[in-house]
Formats: structure tokens, C-alpha cells, sequence
């Protein structure tokens, strides 16, 4: 996952599997969370999180399939966020519908996201795939 758009309150991004675009997402804004100076030591704090409003960490996490008892069916959770907590892939229109997670679909509106039900079962359906054949599925998320 790229992030392409970086605005003051959401972030638009785009969505690859396997090297094939999938579709756009929509996460909350990016916050500087820590600075580090060149040698590598924690210089200041950044701007720190605030919750619900704040985008994950640009890394690599590993990626499941969950039910969801609040959405009522299985959702893809990002493992070892650092700082969040039940970071899920999942439909959604708008920022106020993510609390950090990463919401799937069509940027044809500005700040929001469409078709995102048809997008989260398509990528669900590939990651229980890759699990079924024996794979380990992992997110980067690039900014």
C-alpha cells in the first residue's frame, strides 16, 4: 500500500496485491509519531497520536482473517501495529468511519472512499486463499 494523498484530515492511498492494483484506500491523517536525528537517536516525540485520528506507522505487518463480532463477518487484522490496537482492513466511506484502520474502495469523491463492501470481500477472499495454500500474508504500507 502506497500513500498518496497525505491531507490534513485523512490520507488517500493505493492498494496492491502481488504487484496488481486492487483499489484505493482511506486511513486517518499521518502524523509524525516519533522523530529520530541522523544518528539514529530518538531526538523529540513528533506530534504524537491522537485516537481515532491518527494513521498507522508506514511498515510491514503480518495479516489474518478475523470475525468481526461488531461488523458480523470476517475482517483482515494487522498484527503488531506499534501503538494501535485491532487494526483492521475494512469498508468504510469517510476518516470518522476508520479509528486507524484502513478502509478499502473507489476515491471517486473527494475524502471518501465508494464500493467499499464489494472491495473488502474481494481482498478477504484472496488473503483466506493464501492462507488455505499455506501462505504468510503481510501489508507494507509506504508513504
Amino acid at each position: 500500500m502506497i500513500r498518496k494523498y497525505l491531507k490534513d484530515d485523512y490520507t488517500i492511498g493505493r492498494l496492491s496485491i502481488n504487484d496488481h492494483y486492487q483499489c484505493e484506500t482511506l486511513e486517518d491523517r499521518v502524523r509524525d509519531l516519533q522523530d529520530y536525528n541522523h544518528d539514529g537517536d530518538f531526538d523529540d516525540p513528533g506530534e504524537g497520536k491522537i485516537y481515532g485520528k491518527t494513521a498507522i506507522p508506514p511498515g510491514r505487518y503480518r495479516v489474518t482473517v478475523m470475525f468481526s463480532p461488531k461488523r458480523r463477518r470476517k475482517i483482515p487484522l494487522l498484527h503488531d501495529v506499534p501503538g494501535f490496537k485491532n487494526i483492521q482492513i475494512h469498508a468504510g466511506n469517510s476518516a470518522k468511519d476508520t479509528k486507524g484502520c484502513i478502509l478499502v474502495g473507489e476515491n471517486k469523491k473527494v475524502g471518501r472512499v465508494l464500493n467499499s463492501r464489494y472491495h473488502e470481500a474481494v481482498i478477504v477472499n484472496l488473503i483466506e486463499g493464501a492462507i488455505f495454500n499455506g501462505e504468510q500474508i503481510f501489508i507494507t504500507i509506504k508513504q
